[in-house]
Order: C-alpha cells, then structure tokens, then sequence
C-alpha cells in the first residue's frame, strides 16, 4: 500500500499499542501544565469518552491523560487516536487569551496586512471578553447585524452541547442576528442539484445496507471514493460499522472496481481493478458509458419510462443530434484517456451485473461539478437497478460508515441556535438573519453591495467588518489561499476561538482558547448512520493552562451584553446534556424501550446501545419508490428521477443545463490550463482535514519535515526528480514546498498532495510568498462549481513542479508565534 499507507512498516495496531498504551505521547507533554493546574474533582483512572475518531478509555494519572484505550465495542479503531491525545499537549497548544498587538494597540482595522505575522500580547480573560462584547456592539450599532459574520464552518469536536459553531450563532441571534452560511465544503454542489434530480440532497443520507450489498450485489465500483482511509471519521462518534462489512465483501470474492487517479488503499484492500482516468472527466466518462448502453439496448426502458422523466430530452444530446457531437466512447476516450474498448465493456458489465455504484464526493468538488452526480443517477437510472437488493447507487459509503444499518434508537437532540434554529442537518445551516453560500466568503468580501446567483435566486453580498470562527480552519479548507489573504484585510476584526496554533488562530485579531474533547462533558451518539449507541463524554482532565469550554465563553460574553438569560436559560453543562438524555428517553418510551435514568446512564461508564432489528439489516435505497412511485413518489417537481429538470431550464444559467452535460472546466489535464500537471488534493489518511497534522502523527509521513505529494515515475523522470526530494510545486496562484514519493500508484500527470497540510508562509506579510510546509489550497481554483451552487472547486488545479535546490527553509506553523508561549 505504497501511496497511501504513510509508514508502510508500521501495522495499525502496533501503532495504537505503542503509542497510546505505554503512554508515550502523554509523556510529550510535560512541562505543558502550569503548577498546580490538575483540579480536585477530576479522578485518575479510565474515563470514557469519544471524538471524530471513534470512543475510546482515556488513561487517566495524576490528572494527565497518558494513554488510549479504544471502546471494546469499536471493531476497527482508528490508527490516528494518538494524535487525538497529542492534540491536548502538543506544543501547538494555544494557552491563553491573546490579542494581536497592533490591533490592541490601535484598535480595529490596523495593519491587516500584519495577520499571520504573529505578534501577540497575552490578556486576562476579562480583558479579552470585553474586548469582544466591545467590538460586537460597535459593529452591531454602527453597520447593523449584516457586518457581522458568524457562519463559522469546519468540523469542530462532536457533542451535543459543545457544538461550538451552533453556540456562536446562538449567541449572535441572542444579540441581533448575523450573516450565516449555507452548504458545506464537502458536498457543495451536489447538496444543491440533488433535490431537483432525485427529490433531497442524497448524499448524507443512508445507502442500502452493507449486508444488502454483501449478500447480493455483483460489481461494486468506488468512483472516486476511497472508503477504507475515510471511514476511520465521522461526524458523530463513529461506529467503524463499515470494515467488517468491507472485510466479508472482499472474503465473498464480489468483484470490486476503483475508478480514480490514485491507485487508493481501498483499491489496495480489495485487490480491485483499478482506472485512472484523467482528473475532472468522470462526467465524459460516465457519457461514454451510457452512450454504449444506448446504442447496444442495453439500457431499461422500462424503468426509464415509469420512473423518471426527460430521458428523451437528454437522447438528442447523448447522441449528438442536437449538438453534432456523438458522445460515444471515443468521443469519451479522446477526454477522459482512457480506451475506448476499456468504456465500451464497462457498459456491458455494468448491464450485466447486479452493480452497485459507490460515487465519492471528489467528483462534484471541481468545476461544473454539479454535473457528475446528477450524470451518476443518470447512468444507475439507464442501468434500472435503483430499488433493488444490491443494485442502484449510494453516496455515503465512504462517509461515516454509511451503509451500517440502523439500530431501533431515539434521536438524541442538541442545543440549537435559539431564536431561529438550524434548519435541517446542523452542518448545513447554521441559523442566522442571512445566509451566503459556504464557500464564497472571498468573493463576499471583496464585492460588498455586489450581486451574485445562487439556486436560481439573485442575492447581494453583505459589507462584512468582523468575522467570528470557531470550531473551523478556513486557512485550510478554503480554495486560492492567497487570494483568500488579500480578501481578509478587508476586515476590521477576526475573533477566533481554538486549540492550536492553526493558521486560522494565527491571522486573528483576538484569540480565544478552548477546551479540547478531554476537559469538558459532553454526550454524543455513536454512528451517524448506524444510531447504535448514547455515549457520555466523560471529562477527563482539567483544562489546560487557561482554556475554557466554549459555552462558558459564550455565557460570559452574553453576560456583557445582557443577554446571558436568552443564551443559557438557565441551564449549565451537565443540565442541558441531562435534558438532552431525558428528551431521548422519551422517545424510547414510544418505540417500547426503557432507558436508564440518567445518573445511572452517566456513572455507568459504558456507552448505552440499541437493538438493530432485520428490516433495518434489509434496508434498500429507494425500494418503496420502486414498489410504488406514486403512493413514495419522490421530492422533485414530476415526483420521479428528473434526468431532464424543467425547473433548473427556467433559471438559464449558462453554467447548468437543464440535463447532465459535460463541460470543460476552467483547467484540467489534457484540456485547459498553462501547466502540465494536475493536482489530486485527497483526502488525507493520518488527519481529518487539518485536524491533527499539529501532531506526533505528523512524523509518519512528512518528508523531510513536509506535506508528502506523490508523483508518477515518469514525471519525477522528466524533471529530474528523485523519490524523497523536496519539490516547489508552482502555479499562478501560488508556490508551496513538499517532499516527494514515487509511485505507480498515481497516473501519469497527476500529482497528489492531500488537503489540510497547515499553511506556513515564508512571508506573511507578502501574499505569493512561499509555503514552507506545503498547504495545497496555495494552488486550487477558488471559484464556484456553477451559479446553481456555488461549491467548492478543491480538485480544481494544474501546477509545474521542480526540484527544490536552496536551503530548506525552518518551518514555523508547528510553534508558537512571538509572544504566545508565555
């Protein structure tokens, strides 16, 4: 497992016992806590509790946590929880309240330029709280609530308490409202075309069953997903449900396919048949495909015609009689790069096979990328097998163990934003008096008063002067890093709160630490999709230095502002999780179950699981459509699959068609664009997104202290490059280092460095500057996917690479900035 596995030597669980069970990362961390910083009330021993990674013992002495013990119940933990233990020690720890000093010194809008530079003063936590309500209600009374902007997005901590980013907005609309966010980075185009295709957003919903698809499906194809790396996370606690499941369809012998630029562990677990088409031509490919199922009969009528509407208004354009071009497989093979013969007899076994077709989100990460996932239904609707016991398509089998069937369990709720609640799935609205797509904050602040389309609306950009983040890393996640920086001086103020030094916490004004998972209760459920068990979230350990739970930070705050009462209702920690368990308890009492009261639940120390009934294991992704679509007709306009949509028609975007249609994005690998090499920003195998990469897991696959990028052979040939050079990989937008590994495992002209590497620039002042350590959203295209949806375009991107001749520069991002460690 050569490009994914970091440190090929080192067995997932020999890591975990070495690491975590001898104590050797809480060792790290001595001198970390100030004297007498371990409280009485907190007792050494095992303490239970969960995160992103799966629960797990926390291997209390002295009132330090010096060891991990994964839940017994966890059948396939995760290798990275001993950098889910650095995290609280590593020396990236933010310990106290700081204010950048030209800010403090000159008040709001000074030297924005200087963000990133690092020049902090520490503060009391009164100074710093003052400061923060002060500068909220000057923007508040003199721009209004519409120059404030709290759409704070990232992946934050599980809990239903902490739920940092639900508590921002909470507070804001305690105090009259904000400018909030809509989407998410990870699905941002196709959360939008989805409800016009198929009715809902589809990919955060469950999939058929793994057992279904163990039992009966033929050829699975993961297209563009890689669930053996991603399933390690979860939004929730994760259950890790999906790796035996993964496990028996590999011990059945199902054929399993891999199309993608990287040859993927999971390629790798399932000894599958691996294609790597050309970056960003999935859609050409995917046309080619039904091209062949057209032409050969091979599609089902049938289906077609009960099911779903406007296929014959797509024919004229698959078949190239309204645009003189045949989108057969050579038309196809001449984009995508792969033979012609190679798509032909994917059609015929896809026909051919009970075949399940397990897309990823990569696919609509890029430009026009609402396109693949409505050409996927497209392709499962022309094949007719969506209903059927293993047959269709699924979006979330790479997603926090969908798939895993789902347990008879109450739903455990969680704060919410107050005056005006989340609608839906908390990671999609985060509440406010308005709301700008996710991922165009750049173009919101450097167009106020500007006009923009979003879903067939014509909205106009706020004039923001403070942004507020927590529980997020934009200097991460967020595309063309260097324009984002120009755009950030536009704002008077950037209030973070964090853990670590991130990039974030180091261009912010006033910084604000917080509580890791650790120091604080919380309650969470495990599994997103399987909703097998309640979990309490024990505190382990006082908070380190000055740290404080977000909540507390936010009632202290509120508390200045006068609308303490409104924020907590009276209520403390353990209150609301008591109130959240008892309204679950409710809820079991209608399905027939009793739970425990909830001391005894608290003090048990062990998660509380829910039976998961046969129906459950049975599950079919769209089975009552097919039984009855008119009686479970779906949510789009027609209540079928809309391959044709009227309503996307009316809104004459140039960008969006109203059927799929394969477009030419801004830059690709062999179309458009001045470079030669396309960039494959995957996500990463030993972090979740940025999260963790401040620690000791770090050290298992940087090269030569950098981000890792792998590089085909014959590229590395033709630029002089050797396995485990530092490279400058370069482009109009921006230059970043990394060290390289040699692999066949990638295509030629593709190039893979994983998203959420921690932005380190040589020059912060100066954007272009080089990052040292090799931040990969220095290079992608930071425009929106279309103006349907305005997504992300993160697998947007062509560079150049070269070897690396200077002095390697010190990297700075994994240490305190001046003034912060004392």
């Amino acid at each position: 497992m050569s490009n994914e596995t970091e440190n090929a030597d080192l067995s997932r669980r020999k890591f975990i016992k070495g690491a975590m069970a001898m104590g050797a990362l809480g060792s790290m961390g001595a001198g970390l806590l100030s004297a007498g910083a371990r409280a009485a009330g907190v007792p050494d021993g095992k303490i239970m509790t969960g995160s992103h990674w799966g629960a797990f013992h926390a291997n209390v002495k002295n009132g330090r946590v010096v060891g991990l013990e994964p839940w017994s119940g966890d059948p396939h933990p995760s290798h990275q929880l001993p950098g889910v233990m650095d995290v609280v020690y590593s020396p990236t720890r933010i310990r106290y309240p700081m204010v950048r000093r030209s800010w403090l010194e000159h008040g709001p809008g000074a030297d924005t330029a200087g963000r990133g530079a690092g020049d902090f003063v520490r503060v009391s936590w009164d100074k710093a709280l003052d400061l923060v309500a002060q500068e909220l209600k000057r923007v508040r009374d003199q721009h209004g609530p519409r120059a404030i902007f709290a759409g704070s997005y990232g992946w934050k901590s599980p809990g239903k308490l902490h739920n940092c980013q639900t508590l921002l907005a909470r507070a804001m609309m305690a105090n009259g409202g904000f400018v909030s966010r809509s989407g998410d980075y990870s699905t941002g185009a196709a959360q939008v075309i989805l409800p016009y295709v198929v009715g809902s957003i589809d990919v955060y919903e469950q999939p058929t069953a793994w057992p279904v698809v163990v039992e009966h499906t033929e050829l699975m194809v993961f297209w563009g997903a890689d669930p053996v790396v991603t399933n390690q996370i979860g939004w929730q606690v994760p259950d890790h449900g999906a790796y035996p499941a993964m496990e028996s369809l590999r011990k059945k012998g199902t054929k399993v396919i891999c199309i993608d630029p990287v040859r993927t562990e999971t390629c790798q677990f399932f000894g599958a048949e691996w294609l790597a088409p050309r970056p960003q031509t999935d859609v050409a490919l995917m046309l080619g495909i039904a091209h062949t199922l057209y032409a050969e009969n091979l599609h089902d009528k049938a289906f077609l015609a009960r099911y779903c509407t406007g296929f014959d208004r797509f024919v004229p354009y698959l078949t190239g009689k309204n645009d003189g071009v045949v989108k057969d497989a050579q038309w196809a093979s001449g984009i995508c790069g792969l033979p012609a013969q190679t798509i032909q007899d994917l059609a015929r076994r896809f026909a051919g096979h009970r075949t399940m077709l397990a897309a990823g989100w990569s696919i609509q990460r890029q430009h026009h990328g609402e396109q693949a996932h409505w050409m996927l239904v497209t392709l499962a609707a022309m094949l007719g097998q969506i209903g059927t016991p293993g047959g269709g398509y699924g979006f979330t089998y790479h997603y926090a163990n969908g798939g895993s069937p789902t347990a008879t369990s109450p739903v455990l709720p969680g704060i919410t934003a107050g005056a005006k609640p989340p609608a839906g799935a908390a990671w999609l609205d985060a509440g406010g008096s308005e709301s700008i797509p996710v991922s165009r904050i750049v173009e919101m602040l450097e167009n106020p008063g500007g006009s923009y389309d979003f879903n067939g609306k014509r909205e106009t950009w706020p004039d923001i002067k403070l942004a507020y983040w927590v529980g997020g890393n934009p200097f991460a996640h967020h595309q063309d890093r260097n324009r984002m920086r120009k755009a950030w001086r536009k704002l008077d103020t950037f209030i973070v709160h964090e853990l670590q030094w991130t990039a974030t916490a180091r261009h912010a004004d006033i910084i604000l630490p917080c509580t890791s998972t650790f120091e604080r209760n919380d309650i969470e459920g495990i599994g997103d999709y399987s909703m097998s068990h309640i979990l309490a979230m024990r505190k382990a350990i006082d908070p380190v230095f000055e740290a404080r739970n977000d909540y507390d930070i936010f009632t202290d705050i509120c508390q200045r502002m006068g609308t303490r009462e409104a924020f907590t209702e009276g209520r403390d920690e353990m209150a609301w999780i008591r109130s959240f368990y008892e309204a679950a308890r409710v809820q079991a009492r209608g399905k027939r179950m009793e739970m425990p009261v909830f001391d005894v639940f608290w003090n048990s120390h062990k998660p509380l699981g829910f039976p998961v009934s046969e129906e459950a294991k049975g599950y079919i992704r769209h089975k009552a459509f097919r039984d009855d679509p008119l009686l479970n007709a779906l949510g789009t306009a027609s209540g079928r699959i809309e391959i044709y949509s009227s309503t996307i028609e009316r809104m004459h975007y140039d960008d969006c068609p109203p059927h799929p249609t394969w477009m030419e994005p801004v830059e690709r690998l062999g179309g458009a664009g001045r470079y030669p090499l396309h960039i494959v920003s995957s996500h990463p195998r030993a972090r979740l997104h940025s999260q963790l990469c401040g620690t000791v897991l770090r050290k298992n696959y940087a090269i030569q202290e950098r981000e890792p990028c792998l590089m085909n052979p014959q590229d590395a040939q033709a630029r002089g490059i050797s396995n485990g050079d530092v490279i400058r990989v370069f482009n109009d937008r921006g230059q970043i280092l990394v060290g390289v590994r040699l692999t066949d495992d990638i295509r030629p002209g593709a190039i893979r460095i994983c998203e959420g590497g921690w932005y380190d620039p040589a020059d912060p002042r100066q954007p272009g500057s080089l990052c040292r350590y090799g931040d990969v959203n220095n290079l992608t295209v930071g425009i929106g996917t279309s103006k349907l949806a305005q997504g992300n375009c993160g697998h947007t991107g062509m560079a150049q690479a070269e070897k690396y001749k200077g002095a390697l520069p010190p990297l700075s991002v994994f240490t305190p900035p001046q003034g912060a460690a004392t």
